[in-house]
């Protein structure tokens, strides 16, 4: 297993040293086939506070095409090369906090169904036993406009990186989810990130 202090040892901060720039590259975006392209992206809904995805210095020693979670941070790395990443804001959940080091990509959806976890009906079974049945993928899913479904040694480990239909919880801890990001965030990565691509989550 991998962990956020082993990786940063003799190594500089994450943010250190940044250079930030806005990250608009042209990407896959949503065009006219999206299903709700009204709720793939509102600004609006969004926390004055946080600052969309941004190009920045990245000295770390990972494989062009990683993903760098770091939920101490909460940021969200793809990695470019040439010392440089993607930089997404992310929120962080009770579940994205159960798991860390390495994985891969297995699956992707775009505007996925959600499902409560075992785990999740145990805690709070009054919340969650209700949508036993899941919430259809939409403006109602939590899983917001797209998911990347982590997978290690070919099983899904239930560690998902997400949209949100709550964007103004992106930058914080929030009470249940794995990663969340903003929904045009999520998919500016789901364009770039194929199955298969490697991620690297980091815990504190």
């Amino acid at each position: 297993m991998v962990n956020r202090r082993d990786l940063m040892i003799g190594l500089p901060l994450l943010l250190a040293g940044c250079k930030p720039e806005p990250y608009f590259a042209p990407s896959a975006g949503v065009g006219p086939y999206d299903p709700f392209p009204f709720w793939a992206n509102r600004p609006d809904r969004q926390s004055s506070t946080i600052r969309g995805r941004q190009e920045v210095d990245f000295s770390q020693a990972f494989e062009p095409g990683t993903v760098v979670v770091d939920t101490a941070g909460r940021y969200l790395f793809h990695v470019l090369g040439n010392g440089r990443a993607a930089r997404y804001p992310i929120g962080v959940g009770k579940e994205g906090l159960t798991f860390e080091g390495y994985a891969v990509v297995g699956r992707k959806a775009e505007w996925p169904a959600w499902y409560p976890t075992a785990d999740m009906i145990r805690r709070d079974p009054e919340r969650y036993r209700p949508h036993l049945a899941g919430i259809p993928g939409g403006p109602e899913s939590p899983l917001g406009a797209r998911a990347l479904y982590l997978y290690r040694d070919g099983k899904d480990t239930l560690f998902r990186i997400h949209g949100t239909n709550q964007p103004e919880t992106v930058g914080t801890a929030s009470s249940s989810g794995c990663i969340r990001m903003l929904n045009e965030d999520v998919i500016d990565l789901y364009s770039r990130v194929p199955i298969g691509a490697p991620v690297v989550v980091l815990q504190v």
